[in-house]
């Protein structure tokens, strides 16, 4: 399921954010995947920690509390390292350097909202 994530202030945060709620999809997470596009994201729920192990790319993760608010950003964590957040539920992963370009910190708030179809072009 996509979804798209927003800051409290209406800022798009992350426009198609994939959502992982089994334990199937949280799992497998980023892996086999070459990196990520400027508003692409997964949205790990619940968790507080995750793992680079066997990724390819560094990302950005922001860990939420159970109000969507951020607890703490890592940025541009890189493979082969781990990162975790006392009292997070939910772990948002974005391309490495989104959270500095959106102006995302701790203490904000987010909103998840269903992702809006993208718009069909005329022929």
């Amino acid at each position: 399921m996509l979804v798209s994530l927003e800051r409290h202030d209406g800022n798009l945060v992350c426009e198609r954010c994939l959502l992982a709620e089994t334990p199937l999809s949280r799992l497998r997470g980023l892996l086999g995947r070459a990196g990520l596009e400027r508003g692409e994201g997964i949205l790990l729920r619940p968790a507080s920690s995750i793992h680079m192990w066997f990724m390819r790319f560094a990302i950005d993760a922001v860990f939420l509390d159970r109000e969507n608010r951020v607890l703490r950003v890592a940025e541009r964590l890189g493979p082969w390292r781990l990162a975790g957040c006392r009292g997070a539920k939910a772990v948002l992963e974005l391309a490495a350097g989104e959270c500095e370009r959106v102006g995302l910190a701790p203490g904000d708030r987010v909103v998840v909202r269903p992702a809006r179809e993208p718009v069909a072009r005329a022929a």
